[in-house]
């Protein structure tokens, strides 16, 4: 055995590799040139350039679906402002925080510690009232005349953690600070996210919103050929392989993430082959397998009401046949059954079907929205997973569920 695993080695050492620089194609890497997002950029960077007066500039929240763009074009930005500040020996700092993090933004006490771990001040990660880390984090950027820009990537994530509170006394700090002004960057896959807000915190917010739109198959083309051009060696990628992990994409609601992510994986695959050459086959196996493994990793980590909520409506599709319609009331009679299995408090059915929402923006579902006349508005529900795929996330969630 440990022969032929030596000569899978040598064999894998000895042929030409796919992969020129396969980083190139992973969601760290941050190209230089963002193809298709030169307006959104454009206005990013008209706001806040009056931080380069000492001023402060508008709250920002940008919106969009996930492999749009947003990330990457706010951290653009704030880079190239980053950089002309030193030059010209402006004072700025630019913080940022990915909400998703648990050990970071769980609680309003851990996001306001790590601000003040930022600014070289530590503070234990528990034990203190919050109002005293609140009191921490004012004194230690308020030492001298500066303009914090915060970064909340994810920012629907941490409210749904720690509620809209957080966001209030984050807007509501520069009322306390005499030297430093702080300015906040809000990113968010859920573009209805500010109209949830309580309107005590909207009307803090003083924000600018920008929507970032899908991109479609003809833009992520562009995008994937300008990557794979520094990413895999002469001659193994050929126009149709791109042309299909775009249409893949695009058909994903315009994600560019997703298309590197079948990209590079599509170049393994083949790699693993004994392949030369990346070809359409390897992308369909790509598609195929990451598709699995996103699925049942995003439904892993949804908080339990809404793995509860998904539970029922599999529960409820599985009895149903192909063209009969199922209804989010519906939907909410069998999680409420699902409740009293798991002991747990049930929600009202106007936040069970904001959590359909959600489970739609995931696209672990489809929820179309009809109107029933007078009788209101409701979803039609459908599943967008493969029947192997819906029947491991079934047993995935009875067992954390405990059902």
């Amino acid at each position: 055995m440990g022969v032929a695993i030596e000569n899978i080695f040598e064999e894998y050492l000895n042929k030409r590799p796919i992969f020129s620089n396969k980083d190139i194609l992973s969601i760290k890497y941050k190209p230089e040139n963002i193809p298709h997002r030169e307006e959104q950029i454009s206005t990013v960077a008209k706001i806040l350039a009056p931080c380069l007066r000492k001023e402060k500039p508008s709250n920002i929240f940008i919106y969009g679906k996930t492999g749009t763009g947003k990330s990457l074009c706010a951290n653009y930005v704030c880079k190239q402002l980053s950089n002309i500040s030193e030059k010209k020996d402006i004072p700025l700092k630019i913080v940022y925080l990915n909400c998703k993090m648990g050990k970071v933004a769980d609680t309003e006490y851990r996001l306001i510690a790590q601000l003040a771990r930022e600014f070289g001040q530590d503070v234990p990660a528990t034990g203190l009232p919050t109002s005293e880390v609140y009191k921490i984090f004012y004194e230690i950027i308020d030492e001298k005349e500066i303009i914090v820009i915060l970064v909340l990537d994810e920012v629907d994530r941490l409210l749904d953690k720690c509620g809209d509170e957080v966001l209030y006394n984050l807007t509501r700090i520069n009322q306390e600070l005499k030297n430093a002004k702080l300015n906040i960057i809000g990113i968010s896959n859920d573009v209805t996210f500010i109209n949830n807000l309580d309107p005590r915190v909207r009307s803090s917010l003083n924000e600018e919103e920008i929507v970032f739109p899908p991109y479609d198959a003809l833009q992520i083309k562009d995008i994937l050929n300008e990557r794979a051009e520094q990413a895999f060696n002469g001659g193994v990628i050929s126009e149709s392989v791109i042309s299909k992990c775009a249409a893949y994409a695009a058909r994903e609601h315009g994600d560019a993430r997703r298309a590197l992510d079948l990209l590079r994986v599509a170049g393994e695959l083949a790699e693993r082959m004994g392949k030369d050459k990346v070809e359409e086959d390897d992308v369909d196996s790509a598609e195929e397998k990451i598709e699995k493994e996103t699925i049942e990793e995003v439904v892993e980590k949804l908080p339990k009401q809404s793995q509860s909520v998904l539970y029922a409506t599999l529960l409820l599709l599985k009895n149903r046949k192909e063209e009969e319609e199922v209804y989010t009331g519906e939907i909410y009679d069998v999680y409420k059954s699902v409740c009293i299995r798991t002991s747990s408090k049930p929600l009202t059915q106007r936040r069970v079907s904001d959590l359909i929402a959600e489970l739609d923006m995931l696209g672990i579902i489809n929820a179309k929205v009809i109107s029933k006349g007078r009788y209101g508005r409701t979803r039609e529900i459908s599943l967008s997973m493969t029947k192997e795929i819906v029947n491991n996330v079934g047993k995935n969630l009875k067992t954390n569920l405990g059902l």
